[in-house]
């Protein structure tokens, strides 16, 4: 999921963007210019958000990256977060970079690896 900023005259929208199988949704947020839509924008740029922060627990999370610093934060959210993390996960990133670091990672145990594969392989199977 992302945010679409759209511009309509000579004001701005914000949407949510997300896919449901190959379609391409957009849930309306409201104007750029309303206090809550620039939280939301904020607090969903490149910061990791606070509940994640627990997985990070050996870093500040203020200073972490999310294009810098990717395969840690997959590797994190794969190894001790749960489904709510995932779902963030996959906001941020690609099933196929997450498939990939999954593969190559020696940061994710074997049971964790286990896991994430079947799951990923079922997702894959139910589009």
């Amino acid at each position: 999921m992302s945010i679409a900023i759209k511009k309509i005259g000579k004001k701005k929208y914000a949407y949510y963007a997300f896919r449901v199988g190959e379609r391409v949704v957009h849930k309306y947020l409201g104007s750029i210019e309303d206090q809550r839509v620039k939280n939301i924008i904020r607090d969903r740029a490149n910061n990791i958000p606070e509940f994640l922060e627990a997985l990070f627990w050996d870093t500040d999370p203020r200073q972490i990256g999310l294009k810098k610093n990717y395969k840690y934060i997959i590797e994190r959210v794969l190894e001790y977060g749960n489904i709510h993390a995932l779902l963030w996960l996959q906001e941020k990133y690609t099933v196929r970079t997450i498939v990939d670091i999954l593969e190559l990672s020696r940061g994710i145990s074997e049971k964790s690896k286990n896991f994430w594969t079947t799951w990923f392989k079922r997702t894959a199977d139910a589009y």
